[in-house]
């Protein structure tokens, strides 16, 4: 059974919904998410916010943290989880935010760093990803993560609960 399946099934179970916010992942992640049966009793929405516009419109990232911190960051993923998982009033949202290549990169936000944020009941977390290959591995790694993210996440949840 594939991560995908798995998250599902716990979003089922616990009869939690779920929404996503995604920059390079560009609609990847919600379209593994609503690839498995069962999906439309726990995927609210997805939100491709690929423009600094985007995310600040549709899922209220603060401008001033796209100007502190960049839109590849930590601070920015976390706020695109609560943000998405307000605007569709889910118990999760979950996000990625990053530079998936060939182009783009700098020194700082180099191809291949992704950050993906999960916020569960306005808990966030966030974590840091340095994924190799091209522009569709880094897409492919970066759906992986975030999946295995919001499966810790719920996990987390259980064991702190």
């Amino acid at each position: 059974m594939g991560t995908e399946y798995e998250l599902v099934n716990k979003l089922t179970n616990k009869k939690y919904t779920i929404s996503t916010a995604e920059s390079c992942t560009g609609g990847l992640l919600s379209g593994a998410i609503v690839g498995v049966d069962g999906a439309s009793e726990v995927f609210g929405c997805g939100f491709v916010t690929y423009s600094e516009k985007a995310k600040e419109q549709l899922v209220q990232v603060k401008h001033d943290t796209l100007i502190r911190c960049g839109a590849v960051s930590a601070e920015t993923a976390g706020e695109m989880a609560v943000g998405c998982e307000r605007t569709a009033k889910s118990d999760m949202g979950l996000s990625t935010t990053g530079i998936a290549g060939p182009g783009g990169g700098t020194a700082e936000t180099p191809v291949g760093l992704v950050y993906i944020g999960c916020s569960l009941h306005n808990i966030v977390k966030t974590r840091r990803f340095f994924f190799q290959g091209d522009r569709n591995e880094v897409r492919s790694q970066a759906v992986e993560a975030a999946l295995k993210f919001a499966l810790d996440c719920l996990e987390e949840e259980v064991t702190a609960g």
